[in-house]
């Protein structure tokens, strides 16, 4: 096999990276908009599950809330084993396994019958949704033209939120005529419509294959795909990563501290996120909106955190991401505190999509900060663990729902606790520190050309 020569590599191609960061995104988006599908799908149909014990038997809100949780409880088991072994294993490979197995998951929870059943292939089907949310932020990370890496990273997590409103709109229009089951049918479809394209478009990373030691394979990717290796030779020349890889480097001295502190910012971020999509519609039915009508409620906190989150992304590729996701937590403090008043019900779905915004919006923003933090050699297990930190916050967050449905306190309190999470979110991440080494050794640039010639030279 003839190579192409390594400096037509190391610079890149820009058409060339700008078209593969293209489809590496379509496929990832594409892939977490059924993640979010997955999240709001059960907060949909659990009203209609709680009415009648002829769907699946009879159970409480308590219970409701654990059932919540078990299919975060996957995510969270999934993600660990993927960080265990995607900065060894590959990013192409983790990615189309979890797109099969979640699919699966989804399909097989649609055929449960009883409590037991569902509460265990919610479980199944959040093992492969934890590997695709693991190995997604390492990849578009790796793909992502300099200077615009917040961005795509909003649009490539934009896809959860998006999955939420999807949910929400199937489930206002159709979860009467092909019930709860045909909603996880849905869920499924991505082993018929995704797989197929992520085998055919999602490359291997270049970066990845350099930071194994794979540099015939590396230079060959990088040709084809057009992404440059240039910031990944600075980052091994200036000695800015680890010596060591996967979760030995995340918990190295050079990424420790941060690395607990990006963890509880994805477990405020998540808790919040879950939390909100389970229990905001039966929230919202305590304060007098038919179960119908309060489906309208997660719809407007989604689309908030689709749109507020791609504003924000472009803000942090321009400032940075620490200080607007401090702001973006503060913002859904404020906002979460002003749903308790009696607004009027426009003013009301403002304040809620405003607070998807600082909820999940936030969210699509401490992804992409995690992802781009950690250095290639310890990225999918850097990120695996923020997600898996996090997951135990989503976890928390829909039995956190459950407790106060099930001992009658009002919406106003949760609204309240809910708030001072995301308050406390924004006070950790204020902590984090700055990768001083990694910051020496590479240049910041407004274009995404001038930092590939400058860390060319």
């Amino acid at each position: 096999m003839t190579l192409p020569h390594p400096q037509s590599t190391i610079s890149g191609n820009p058409g060339k990276e700008t078209r593969t960061a293209n489809w590496v995104a379509f496929v990832i988006c594409a892939a977490l908009l059924f993640d979010g599908y997955d999240l709001v799908v059960y907060g949909t149909v659990l009203p209609g599950l709680l009415a009648d014990a002829g769907q699946i038997g009879h159970f409480d809100a308590a219970t409701a809330g654990l059932l919540g949780s078990w299919a975060l409880i996957g995510v969270l088991v999934g993600s660990l084993a993927c960080g265990a072994i995607g900065d060894f294993f590959g990013r192409r490979r983790l990615m189309l396994a979890g797109i099969a197995w979640f699919s699966l998951g989804m399909f097989a929870t649609a055929l449960a019958t009883d409590v037991t059943a569902f509460g265990a292939l919610r479980f199944a089907t959040g093992l492969g949704l934890g590997v695709v949310i693991a190995s997604a932020g390492a990849t578009m990370a790796e793909f992502a033209p300099a200077g615009r890496r917040q961005f795509y990273n909003a649009i490539v997590y934009s896809g959860v939120p998006a999955g939420g409103v999807l949910a929400s709109v199937l489930g206002i229009a159709f979860l009467d005529s092909i019930g709860w089951r045909g909603l996880f049918i849905i869920g499924s479809l991505p082993l018929l419509v995704i797989l197929p394209i992520a085998w055919r478009k999602l490359p291997e990373s270049p970066r990845w294959l350099l930071a194994r030691g794979r540099e015939e394979e590396a230079l060959a990717a990088a040709w084809r795909t057009g992404v440059p290796l240039a910031e990944e030779q600075v980052t091994r020349e200036a000695g800015a990563a680890p010596r060591k890889s996967g979760f030995a480097a995340v918990f190295s001295r050079q990424f420790a501290v941060a690395s607990i502190l990006l963890g509880l910012m994805s477990f405020c971020g998540l808790l919040l996120t879950y939390g909100l999509n389970t229990w905001l519609p039966k929230i919202m039915e305590g304060y007098g909106y038919g179960r119908t009508y309060a489906l309208f409620f997660p719809l407007a906190l989604n689309l908030g955190a689709v749109v507020g989150g791609l504003v924000a992304s472009r803000m942090a590729d321009r400032n940075g991401p620490q200080r607007v996701i401090a702001a973006t937590f503060a913002l859904a403090t404020i906002s979460l505190g002003l749903m308790t008043f009696s607004f009027p019900l426009p003013l009301l779905f403002t304040f809620i999509a405003t607070a998807g915004v600082g909820t999940l919006g936030t969210q699509v923003l401490v992804y992409g900060f995690q992802s781009n933090f950690f250095t290639t050699n310890a990225r999918a297990a850097g990120v695996a663990w923020c997600a898996s930190v996090g997951r135990l916050g989503g976890v928390l967050g829909p039995i956190i729902g459950g407790w106060l449905a099930a001992a009658g306190v009002g919406g106003a309190t949760a609204f309240y606790i809910y708030g001072a999470v995301a308050l406390l979110g924004g006070a950790v991440t204020i902590l984090v520190p700055r990768q001083h080494r990694l910051e020496e050794a590479l240049p910041v640039v407004d274009e995404p050309q001038d930092y590939v010639e400058k860390v060319s030279k």
